[in-house]
């Protein structure tokens, strides 16, 4: 019994409830004043000889209590991290520094892009005997309050034949590493130390000898941190690029570590670049941002080309941009993830999507091909304008010009209310056979007005990605798409257009003509207008179809998808009716009384 009074005594005196302990002990409570001095420690209690007073706690008055800081409610939290002496997130993104991500094959390196730009955007996928990633992605990361350009490259093999697959991508990897100033150097620490890991870090020696190169562990989640990790990291010493860093691109562990790596080289890189070139506050991009705000045309261009497999879309690409921007080749299916790169045309920005090649979706599809199928569909739902390019050398050996998944791909573009650009590639290979030639020229036109007839003058450009020529008439075909795509008419302007319309149409009936009260657009992108009608007709699938067409001939807005909605308002001998029986039905009624309650007084 007294052991168990002695411990409920010493928790009343860590709580400071003295009252509670006295009552305990059944003696009377002291006032904070006749309190004795604290004896030393080690020492029995005055007040209480059975408890002990220790340094880890000790009695108090509420006075004291009332001053003492209060403490923070739940775990402690961690120190923050130290913020950067510099604002990344004012510098424009040509001048951020540069980090390429380098390593064999299947070390994360797509995962960690992902981590970086806060989006899976990268296919992950694990393939230990095939690549995934075979071109130059490129994005802006976030770590922190720092912003930096990331590229994720394809995984290295220095023992590689010449002219294969990964032979070319390294090539394009070590062509990228002029535009860097820093690596992160990714190796697996589940798998330790491989011989290939050396030879990546030799080849990093010879051609990238003036990039600061970060070793990091990927994939340290599940491993102790003083044992197998220890050794890893011991281990990794060997490439001599200095101390590595333990992270996982997957949990997201080792970004803290990562970031007081980065933070004192960026700023570094920062600091070195001229004042000029941090104008922090460009007022003339205000301006053009503010002009544009009134003008959709003006906005930055979303482009996204589709279309089968091998029938040059990369190349394409590479043609627009002017540079080797993404692998291509002989192999069907080269392209797996929709590259993504920017670039200015006429003084607009230009967003282009590669895609991979579109495949019918059979449910057979495994691995990185089904995630190719379902990135396309993606980014079709996000282009302004959608290129569908054909295979000019298909097309003449074929009876039709377009397949079934390409009459799938144009009928989808514009049931989503996307511009759509044809391009017949390859047509170099048919400039020997002008029979030919002139056969696709004059075919593909027609066959596209016949499988999509709901849009007329649906633009087609012939080209040779290969050669390079018709890339300016590529561009200026989709500009003038997006432009149309854009525009916005007046009120007034369609009213006057309207009523021209229908007086040359022919009804069958002016008693059945339907009355369209006015008619006004409501939004762009695509061009949406509402036909107002003020009787009881409304407008027949025939009547809709013949004013589409009129728009688009009349204001040359052929070639994408209009739509047009109608909606009926109410008739004025309704509204009058509804007016006599809310207020002025009161007021009659009222006159009634008046004038009944006036002739019976009279009367009397």
């Amino acid at each position: 019994m007294a052991a168990a009074s002695t411990a409920v005594l010493r928790a009343a005196l860590r709580r400071s409830r003295t009252a509670t302990a006295t009552l305990l002990l059944h003696r009377p409570v002291p006032s904070p004043r006749s309190l004795p001095p604290l004896p030393p420690l080690g020492r029995a209690s005055p007040l209480f000889p059975c408890v002990p007073i220790s340094a880890g706690f000790g009695y108090s008055t509420l006075a004291e209590e009332s001053t003492a800081p209060a403490r923070p409610k739940g775990k402690a939290r961690k120190n923050p991290l130290k913020q950067s002496r510099f604002d990344f997130t004012k510098v424009d993104a040509a001048l951020l520094p540069t980090v390429i991500l380098v390593g064999r094959p299947n070390v994360g390196k797509s995962a960690l892009f992902n981590r970086f730009i806060r989006r899976r955007e990268a296919l992950v996928y694990n393939t230990p005997g095939d690549h995934v990633t075979r071109d130059i992605r490129e994005g802006i990361a976030k770590l922190g309050d720092l912003r930096f350009c990331v590229l994720d490259s394809a995984g290295l093999e220095t023992a590689a034949t010449s002219g294969s697959i990964l032979s070319r991508t390294a090539d394009m990897t070590g062509n990228v590493l002029a535009r860097s100033q820093y690596a992160i150097f990714l190796i697996d620490v589940r798998d330790g130390l491989q011989p290939l890991d050396l030879e990546v870090g030799q080849w990093l020696r010879r051609h990238a000898s003036g990039i600061h190169t970060i070793v990091a562990m990927n994939k340290s989640e599940s491993l102790d941190e003083h044992g197998v990790l220890t050794a890893a990291a011991g281990e990794a010493h060997k490439l001599g690029f200095g101390d590595p860093v333990a992270i996982s691109a997957e949990t997201g562990l080792g970004m803290a570590e990562l970031y007081e790596t980065l933070r004192p080289l960026f700023e570094e890189y920062m600091f070195q670049l001229p004042n000029s070139r941090l104008s922090q506050d460009d007022p003339t991009s205000e301006a053009e941002t503010e002009a544009h705000e009134g003008d959709e045309s003006k906005l930055p261009l979303q482009l996204a080309i589709v279309g089968r497999p091998n029938v040059g879309k990369s190349t394409l690409l590479n043609t627009l941009l002017q540079e080797q921007r993404v692998l291509v080749g002989p192999e069907a299916g080269l392209t797996r993830d929709s590259i993504r790169a920017q670039f200015q045309f006429d003084n607009r920005t230009v967003y282009l999507v590669d895609t991979a090649g579109w495949m019918e979706r059979s449910g057979k599809e495994k691995g990185p091909a089904s995630l190719s199928v379902v990135q396309s569909r993606k980014n079709l739902m996000r282009a302004h304008i959608v290129a569908l390019v054909l295979d000019g050398e298909k097309i003449a050996k074929s009876k039709s010009s377009m397949s079934h998944t390409e009459v799938v791909i144009a009928r989808q573009a514009i049931e989503e209310g996307r511009g759509l650009v044809v391009i017949v590639n390859k047509m170099d290979l048919l400039r020997e056979n002008q029979q030919l030639f002139d056969k696709v020229i004059d075919a593909v036109p027609k066959e596209i007005q016949t499988v999509i007839p709901q849009v007329t003058g649906i633009p087609v450009v012939f080209t040779s990605a290969f050669e390079g020529r018709g890339r300016i008439a590529v561009m200026r075909q989709v500009v003038d798409t997006y432009e149309k795509w854009c525009l916005r008419l007046s009120t007034s302007r369609l009213n006057r257009w309207l009523r021209k319309v229908m007086s040359r149409h022919s009804w069958k009936d002016s008693a059945t003509q339907p009355k369209v009260k006015y008619f006004t657009q409501v939004k762009a992108r695509p061009p949406t207008f509402v036909a107002f009608m003020s009787g009881k007709v409304q407008l027949s699938d025939t009547d809709i179809r013949f004013l589409t067409k009129s728009l688009k001939e009349d204001f040359d807005i052929g070639g994408i998808p209009i739509r047009v909605v109608q909606r009926s308002i109410p008739r004025k001998d309704s509204v009058k009716s509804n007016s006599r029986n809310t207020g002025p039905r009161i007021n009659t009624r009222m006159r009634t009384d008046k004038r009944t309650t006036a002739s019976e007084s009279t009367s009397s």
